[in-house]
């Protein structure tokens, strides 16, 4: 198994890439991370993970896509 499943949500119309994400991070393993790439910085996303227990980190990248490494704490 994997330690990082990568998602690429880039082109998807709100809300599909949040509900792809909360689908993948449900499939996460305890000592698993989920890379998301995504064209939009997906601020509501953050919330939800504050509020379940989640830590991320985001990164925003010059070709204006946003990075979003996610574990659980």
């Amino acid at each position: 198994m994997s330690d990082t499943i990568h998602l690429d949500v880039c082109g998807m119309e709100p809300p599909e890439p949040l509900e792809r994400t909360l689908d993948a991070l449900n499939q996460l393993a305890p000592a698993q991370k989920l890379h998301i790439l995504i064209d939009r910085e997906p601020k509501p996303l953050y919330r939800i993970l504050e509020n379940n227990g989640y830590a991320y980190q985001a990164t925003a990248r010059p070709d204006y896509l946003y990075e979003i490494l996610i574990w659980k704490k």
